[in-house]
């Protein structure tokens, strides 16, 4: 979602977890003064909390070992013990699905972004080496391996472009990854250049600055929708402050949600609500960015 992961949301919902839950059990210090008499072994007992960049440090290796799809259990395994309800765990392994299929979204959407880029380079580099006076064949061969623009179909297209193939229709083919519908222009650059004589340097140089202007304008797009997913991410949140306030308040807030049929009522459609709401919002943004 924007600049918040969905794994650093979920990462975040079970640090809140845990701290309620020291808290609850006597306060932070005293979790972690009973930690250091439990694992001291005979050596000096500390005190005071540990210093926030070690506990970031170790939050941050856990995340690394973990994927971060399963922090979705791990707040629900928190809030079962801390609710005393198998609910939580259930919802919790609910949501380890639905966080790897957004990790798996935000992760080719940042592969489509790289291979864009990538494709951009290649035209740069492309038109460079066709100046030099090299013939198009062998800057190709230079350019690609230099900008990795062609992907996975980079061999084919060297191979074509070696032995005297199909390098239009190569590119065609290799223009259907994801992100790199600009080497269709390329194909068509070089299909003119090759047909008709035209100079490729030229082309390939308006058909850099069409896509470079292309990737600056969504990049903009994204850079103005970000205020509206930070709000829908805020907003998605705030049940959870919503929970960690009626605690400090002493409303044990847990007990009446899971243990009371108002509760779970309550609990059902403030979920159902909140569902809704998040796939609207977030439903809006990607119309923006698609229209």
């Amino acid at each position: 979602m924007g600049d918040i992961s969905a794994g650093e949301l979920a990462m975040g919902v079970a640090v809140m977890c845990v701290g309620a839950a020291a808290w609850a059990m006597g306060g932070w210090h005293s979790g972690v003064r009973r930690a250091q008499s439990l694992l001291a072994g005979g050596g000096v007992v500390g005190t005071g909390p540990p210093e926030w960049r070690h506990l970031a440090g170790g939050l941050r290796r856990i995340n690394e070992r973990w994927r971060a799809e399963w922090w979705a259990l791990v707040a629900g395994l928190v809030l079962a013990v801390l609710g005393a309800s198998v609910l939580p765990v259930v919802v919790g392994a609910a949501g380890v699905p639905v966080l790897r299929r957004v990790l798996l979204a935000g992760r080719a959407r940042r592969e489509r972004e790289r291979r864009g880029d990538a494709v951009i380079a290649l035209c740069g580099t492309l038109a460079g080496e066709v100046r030099a006076g090299r013939q198009p064949g062998e800057a190709l061969l230079r350019a690609a391996r230099d900008s990795g623009g062609l992907g996975d179909a980079q061999a084919a297209v060297l191979a074509a472009a070696r032995f005297g193939g199909d390098v239009p229709g190569v590119l065609s083919a290799a223009a259907r990854q994801s992100g790199a519908e600009g080497l269709l222009g390329l194909a068509a650059c070089w299909r003119v250049a090759v047909d008709r004589g035209a100079g490729l340097a030229a082309g390939l140089d308006r058909l850099e600055g069409a896509l470079r202007a292309e990737r600056d304008q969504r990049a903009d797009l994204r850079a103005q929708l970000a205020g509206a997913r930070s709000t829908a991410v805020m907003l998605a949140g705030l049940p959870a402050l919503g929970l960690l306030l009626g605690a400090a308040l002493g409303a044990d807030p847990l007990h009446v949600l899971l243990h009371t049929g108002a509760g779970l009522g309550c609990l059902l459609i403030g979920g159902l609500l909140e569902g809704a709401g998040m796939w609207w919002a977030l439903r809006i943004v990607r119309g923006a960015e698609t229209t």
